[in-house]
C-alpha cells in the first residue's frame, strides 16, 4: 500500500479527533519508526509503498482510541535524551524539563553531591541529572516495581549509573543512612476534581497512581516528602518540587512551616506556578 494512501486514511479517520498538523505528525513519526522512511523522502517520492501495512494501521486504530503516540512507539525524548515509556510510567512533560534545567543552572557540577529523585517513574529526572552532573551520586525512588523496571532500562539506554530504590515515600523515613544535597520530586498532584480538565489520551492511558490525589488531601505527597527532607537533607540542602499550578501559595506555607528558607516559586513557560524550591536551615 502506498504511504500517501495510508496518510489519506489517517486524515479521513483522525481529523475530527486531532488537529490536521498533529495527524501529520503522528503519521510521519510512525512511518519513520516502522519503515525508516523520512518526511523528506516521502516528499521526494509520492509512490513509496510498504508491503506490510498492518503495524501502522494498528497504530491508527490505537490513535482513534486516544492512545498516546509515545505509548504506541514505546519511546519519547526528554531533555535531549531517549526514554522508553509504557503504560506503567507517565510520559515526561516539557514542564519537567524546566525543573531539571533549574537544578542544573544552580548546581556546581564539579562538586560531589548526593541527589534523590522521589517518584521517579520513567527515571527522566534522575537520569537527566546523572547525565549532566558527572560527579553526582543519583538515587531514584518509586513505589512501583514496574516503573522501576522501565527506569532501569532507561538508565542503561543513556549510559548512566542511578541507584534505584523500591519504596513508598508515605511510610519511608530513611534511605541507607544517606544524607542528600538535593531532593527533587514530581509527585502525584492532580486533584480528582481536575480530571474534567484533562484530555482523554491522558485520562484513559496514563497511570492514575502517578497522577491523582484526593481533593481533600492534595498535598499528601508534598507533606510526606517535605518531612522526609527535613530529616534527610544536609544543612543548606535543597528541596525542589514540580507542583499543581493552583497550589503555589499552599506550597509556600508548607515549606515555611517546616522552616525552609530562600523559598522560590517559579513559573513554567506557560506562566503557570509550576516549580518551588526551598533550602533546609
Amino acid at each position: 500500500m502506498r504511504l500517501k494512501d495510508i496518510q489519506k486514511k489517517f486524515h479521513a479517520e483522525l481529523d475530527t479527533l486531532y488537529a490536521t498538523e498533529e495527524v501529520n505528525s503522528f503519521f510521519y513519526t510512525l512511518v519513520d519508526v516502522f519503515y525508516q522512511v523520512s518526511r523528506i523522502e516521502m516528499a521526494m517520492d509520492s509512490e513509496i509503498s510498504v508491503e506490510d501495512d498492518s503495524q501502522i494501521l494498528k497504530a491508527l486504530k490505537a490513535l482513534k482510541k486516544h492512545k498516546p503516540i509515545q505509548y504506541i512507539i514505546g519511546e519519547t525524548e526528554f531533555y535531549g535524551l531517549p526514554f522508553k515509556v509504557n503504560k506503567n510510567v507517565l510520559i515526561p512533560r516539557p514542564e519537567t524539563e524546566e525543573l531539571v534545567e533549574w537544578i542544573l543552572k544552580h548546581t556546581n557540577g564539579n562538586k560531589h553531591i548526593n541527589i534523590l529523585d522521589i517518584g521517579t517513574g520513567s527515571g527522566c529526572i534522575a537520569i537527566s541529572l546523572a547525565k549532566n552532573l558527572k560527579n553526582a551520586s543519583v538515587y531514584a525512588l518509586d513505589v512501583s516495581n514496574k516503573a522501576i523496571e522501565v527506569a532501569k532500562e532507561n538508565a542503561v539506554l543513556n549510559a548512566v549509573e542511578v541507584q534505584f530504590i523500591e519504596a513508598d515515600i508515605l511510610t519511608t523515613t530513611q534511605i541507607n543512612d544517606l544524607k542528600f544535597d538535593i531532593i527533587v520530586s514530581n509527585p502525584p498532584y492532580v486533584r480528582e476534581k481536575e480530571q474534567v480538565l484533562m484530555k482523554p489520551n491522558v485520562l484513559e492511558n496514563e497511570p492514575h497512581l502517578a497522577l491523582f490525589v484526593k481533593d481533600d488531601n492534595a498535598l499528601q505527597f508534598y507533606k510526606a516528602i517535605t518531612e522526609f527532607a527535613v530529616q534527610n537533607l544536609v544543612e543548606n540542602g535543597e528541596l525542589l518540587f514540580e507542583i499543581n499550578e493552583f497550589l503555589g501559595n499552599e506550597m509556600i506555607r508548607l515549606l515555611q512551616k517546616h522552616e525552609f528558607s530562600n523559598i522560590e516559586l517559579k513559573q513554567d513557560i506557560f506562566r503557570k506556578d509550576r516549580m518551588i524550591k526551598g533550602v533546609k536551615n
